[in-house]
């Protein structure tokens, strides 16, 4: 495989909670002027699997490029189904549904998929007055819980929590959620789609459902709760370096997610994949021979082969991947001063909610 930075279609969801924020505010080129709840920046989930646009891999899907060459597209001896990372600008114009993702075991043996979902919001705008439902109280159980989501009396249940610009929410699977409205957000997360709702219509198009479709769906969102899940919104941790803060915002086995300011070009070395996705003016990203231009609210994929990128004049950028957590995350960040605890509260740095 001849590598070099992957420029790839982005597969569009009109989920009825959304707007025209990812084109208005953002500024993101190419999308409808109707309404787009989500943009999908890098996805290889069935039904919305990306396709490469740019170079001599034009044409060829990122499942395709994943399973004929995992080596060079994720990472040295990596194997696996699909590529292991989704990304989304996600338009929270509206109330997304209340929800959760099954964890990686109850994935398995309750949907028959090879994982689960744990997600990261990385807050982009969001209104003086937003929020997000994150969690259930303690003391409520399953009965309990039931009736409040069949009342949609959410906040009887649920832990309601401010959300602002900046902070980043590490969302394991299983955990019970929803944000909106008034709210944009950069999601990373495991590749899949599974998902649990309890909204009595539905979030594509917000036709109704019948009473018993509806309860059918909060049974099955309760066998895949996890009711001790907790949540807080974290600021991230920052690295100084020459010209460059680079903003950890959140970290876990399936991802880690960082936000990088710079006012002169960089260049850094990685072995395993990067998803790339452009917060600030157009800059150019240079690897391999090959220059491409990453516009405002564009992403790119790095492969692991390129092994070492240069990005050219001035930006802002998020940066997702697969982490070593002890030498990506944990070494750096210790070295820098941060305590244990500052950095256990970027996500699931010990594995223990998976």
């Amino acid at each position: 495989m001849n590598a070099y930075p992957l420029k790839l279609t982005t597969p569009l969801a009109t989920h009825i909670f959304g707007g025209q924020r990812i084109r208005e505010q953002l500024g993101k080129a190419g999308l409808p002027e109707t309404r787009v709840a989500e943009s999908w920046e890098i996805s290889d989930v069935d039904g919305m699997i990306a396709t490469v646009t740019n170079g001599e891999l034009a044409g060829q899907t990122l499942r395709q490029l994943t399973e004929r060459y995992p080596d060079e597209m994720v990472a040295p001896g990596w194997r696996g189904p699909f590529f292991p990372l989704l990304s989304k600008f996600i338009d929270g114009t509206g109330m997304l549904p209340v929800h959760l993702h099954a964890n990686d075991a109850l994935a398995q043996k309750l949907e028959q998929q090879p994982n689960g979902k744990s997600e990261a919001w990385h807050i982009l705008w969001a209104a003086p007055d937003a929020t997000c439902l994150l969690g259930v109280r303690d003391g409520v159980d399953n009965a309990r819980l039931k009736a409040a989501l069949l009342a949609q009396d959410y906040d009887a249940v649920m832990h309601r929590v401010p959300v602002k610009a900046g902070d980043t929410f590490y969302v394991p699977g299983g955990m019970l959620h929803s944000f909106g409205p008034d709210t944009l957000i950069y999601e990373i997360e495991q590749t899949s789609n599974i998902q649990q709702h309890a909204m009595p219509w539905r979030m594509e198009d917000g036709s109704r459902l019948s009473q018993q479709e509806w309860e059918k769906n909060i049974d099955a969102l309760l066998e895949e709760l996890r009711p001790a899940l907790r949540c807080t919104p974290q600021p991230g941790l920052a690295l100084e370096a020459a010209g460059l803060t680079r903003l950890f915002c959140c970290a876990g086995p399936y991802f880690a997610l960082e936000r990088w300011r710079f006012s002169e070009p960089q260049q850094f070395s990685f072995d395993s994949a990067r998803i790339v996705s452009n917060l600030g003016e157009p800059l150019t990203v240079e690897a391999n021979g090959v220059s491409v231009t990453l516009g405002r609210a564009e992403s790119l994929l790095l492969p692991a082969a390129l092994q070492e990128v240069r990005l050219r004049d001035a930006g802002e950028l998020l940066i997702g991947y697969v982490p070593d957590l002890a030498r990506e995350v944990v070494a750096p960040l210790r070295q820098a001063g941060y305590s244990e605890a500052a950095i256990a509260r970027l996500g699931d740095i010990h594995g223990t909610m998976i």
